[in-house]
């Protein structure tokens, strides 16, 4: 096998019935210079199962990662890949088969590139459609990401890539010392906002971050996901993940009050403005849902400075 260019990474918990599928698009790349790495974080299904049945292709390696957490786990595949590059796939995503070679023309291209990302669609469930009360934006919550179809240079944090569609640099992951393991689910708990920290991080420190439309990846919509309670819950979980993503960065204090107040009055305020538009009406509630578990969160963290997020 030729020099290794890219490590493509599958972190995967508990998703045998997708993770085949993401797999194989990884295998059928047209980019040659590659591995896969599949890091199984304490799957009790059949995941093993899945990765040994493809075992036979040298590409293919599998670690078990005991400790959950998404960040604990991207961070295993990053010390056991070989490249410096790492694109990381979900393992309910399926790659389009020049999804490597785009990310990896873009890293040649630019030595000052640190992650990029590219356009992510949705795959529903045969005879499942969007229901009416889903936004285009809260549609992003179930991976969809489009910026346009020319290159965009990210500048603020809130455009950062997807991190179903997501590579990056190992010189800057290293200078960073990798993923903060406190940011990223944990089973269960939705925890997030890990890129868009490390987004901030490279603009601070002088790094560029892009969206590459042509690094297409496709997201399956678990049918579970199309609740309201689920949108619900991800916006309670988001409001967390922001509070604490701004301890981390030292943003954390009484201001913190004054932006979730403010968030939350204007979201409410657009629930009622769009009454009658049912998508609008129901993004701007969870939207305002969220700044609730963010002033709760920033609460607790001016009553505890010293208290973390419960990762259960």
């Amino acid at each position: 096998m030729p020099e290794l260019q890219v490590s493509a990474i599958i972190c995967t918990h508990n998703r045998d019935q997708y993770l085949g599928a993401a797999i194989d698009s990884l295998l059928a790349q047209t980019f040659t210079d590659f591995e896969v790495v599949v890091v199984d974080n304490a799957s009790t299904d059949r995941t093993r199962e899945v990765v040994e049945a493809r075992l036979s292709n040298p590409r293919l390696q599998y670690l078990y990662e005991p400790t959950t957490g998404l960040s604990v786990a991207r961070n295993t595949g990053a010390k056991a890949a070989k490249s410096p590059i790492l694109a990381y796939l979900d393992d309910d995503a399926i790659a389009t088969p020049n999804w490597l070679q785009h990310l990896y023309n873009a890293y040649q291209n630019n030595e000052k590139l640190a992650i990029a990302g590219g356009k992510v669609t949705l795959l529903w469930v045969d005879g499942m459609t969007p229901p009416r009360w889903l936004s285009e934006g809260l549609a992003g919550n179930l991976g969809a990401y489009d910026l346009g179809n020319a290159v965009v240079y990210v500048d603020r944090p809130g455009l950062t890539p997807r991190g179903l569609n997501y590579s990056i640099r190992r010189e800057f992951l290293q200078q960073i010392g990798g993923f903060d393991p406190n940011l990223g689910r944990v089973g269960k708990n939705l925890l997030s906002n890990e890129e868009l920290h490390m987004t901030n991080l490279a603009l601070q420190t002088g790094w560029q971050v892009a969206y590459l439309p042509d690094a297409l990846v496709a997201h399956h919509v678990a049918p579970e996901r199309v609740q309201q309670s689920w949108f619900l819950s991800r916006g309670w979980w988001q409001g967390i993940s922001e509070c604490y993503r701004e301890q981390i960065a030292g943003e954390a204090g009484i201001g913190q009050f004054r932006r979730g107040g403010e968030r939350l009055i204007r979201g409410l305020y657009k629930s009622l403005k769009f009454m009658t538009d049912p998508a609008q009406r129901f993004e701007n509630l969870v939207y305002s849902y969220g700044q609730i578990g963010y002033l709760i969160k920033a609460a607790q963290g001016l009553l505890s400075p010293t208290s973390g997020v419960k990762r259960s």
